[in-house]
């Protein structure tokens, strides 16, 4: 009797834990004029990417599934075509909603448009409006700035455009800013992961990140996005300045295995791009011309592609195309290249600067800051 008592415990708290780890969307549109057809949800979880869609029945649509965590999903509207079968555009401000999803029960109605939602029963997305209202001045300076860059772009303004950098940085420092005024003052808030990962950003810096995420829970550090995090706070401890460059070997174009640390000796640029990247090609002019200055006086480049599998062509054409007459490796792996992984790398163009003994020495250098930069250690 006692171990059918047990068995049914056990089994009824492991239904508990179940219906835990659930969310259930129940969600509502019929105040939007134009009749939805499906409404597609995506968020990420796990570093793996989730889409999910549901057809809408008289105005309304559900979404149940397990979820590990808070997240920020992303809610858009499919539309029945017109009567003359022409598909309808979509419009990002229109037809796309933000939600903070938890395990919980959901609602969501949409207003006048299906980017208007009233969400109740998370309140992680409660948070999430909170610090969004804290952006509102910060985002609009920054849609501004960005259709002003877009036309100096179309234009081929490259002076115009660099003089506009300094603006975007300052946007991006207060940015930051608001993120980490926000895990100080909410560590036990569901939503301070995620803003400690967007103040972290793509190029951590391990001794500013890593004393806040010691001040989240010990509950939320167990988080899977959690325990990304801190694994990518360890890798950002090995590759800050003045820390010596993790040794690595890949092959370059021809097959050969190249050693890091056979460029001992010369100050050395571990430049991380790909042939698809845009920013990398516009950036690679100002490496080219840096090396061609500095290549006789002691200083090399070692370029790592994450280049995608059988893009072995494009990789080598781009090589020849932007002039990059340095080593280059590659396993053509994407975003899971070997180096990059165990660089921590999570957006390119990134570079570092080594010295002779492979002592890090700086990073991510753009520009003219190249040139300056090997100018104060190479004469």
């Amino acid at each position: 009797m006692i171990t059918k008592l047990l068995s049914v415990c056990m089994l009824l708290l492991s239904l508990q834990v179940t219906a835990q780890k659930k969310f259930t969307i129940n969600g509502d549109v019929n105040s939007i004029k134009d009749p939805i057809r499906k409404v597609v949800l995506s968020y990420r979880e796990g570093g793996v990417a989730i889409i999910d869609s549901v057809e809408v029945k008289a105005g309304k649509y559900s979404f149940t599934r397990e979820i590990q965590e808070p997240v920020l999903a992303r809610m858009r509207a499919e539309y029945f075509d017109s009567a003359n079968g022409k598909k309808r555009t979509i419009v990002i401000k229109r037809d796309y909603a933000a939600v903070f999803l938890e395990p919980s029960t959901i609602s969501i109605i949409n207003a006048d448009s299906f980017a208007n939602v009233k969400v109740k029963g998370s309140a992680s997305h409660i948070d999430y409006l909170n610090l969004e209202g804290k952006m509102k001045d910060i985002n609009a300076r920054q849609e501004k700035l960005s259709k002003e860059y877009s036309e100096l772009y179309k234009a081929k303004d490259e002076a115009g455009m660099k003089k506009m950098e300094p603006q975007f940085k300052l946007l991006s420092d207060e940015r930051k800013k608001i993120y980490k005024e926000f895990v100080l003052s909410n560590p036990k808030s569901p939503l301070a992961l995620y803003a400690l990962n967007q103040y972290a950003g793509w190029d951590i810096n391990a001794d500013d990140v890593d004393p806040l995420f010691v001040t989240l829970p010990k509950a939320t550090q167990e988080l899977p996005t959690g325990v990304e995090l801190k694994e990518k706070i360890e890798i950002a401890k090995k590759t800050g300045i003045g820390k010596f460059a993790m040794d690595f070997t890949q092959n370059d174009t021809l097959g050969n295995p190249v050693m890091l640390s056979s460029f001992r000796g010369k100050y050395l640029l571990i430049d991380f791009w790909a042939s698809w990247c845009g920013p990398c090609r516009v950036e690679n002019p100002n490496v080219v011309k840096a090396f061609d200055k500095y290549k006789g006086k002691g200083f090399h480049i070692l370029s790592v592609s994450l280049d995608q599998p059988n893009a072995k062509e494009k990789w080598m054409k781009a090589i020849h195309d932007d002039k990059l007459a340095w080593t280059h490796v590659s396993d053509l792996l994407y975003w899971k290249n070997a180096v990059a992984v165990q660089y921590g790398i999570q957006a390119i163009p990134q570079n570092l600067l080594l010295d002779p003994q492979g002592k890090i020495i700086a990073k991510n250098l753009r520009g003219e800051d190249l040139d300056k930069k090997l100018e104060e250690f190479i004469h």
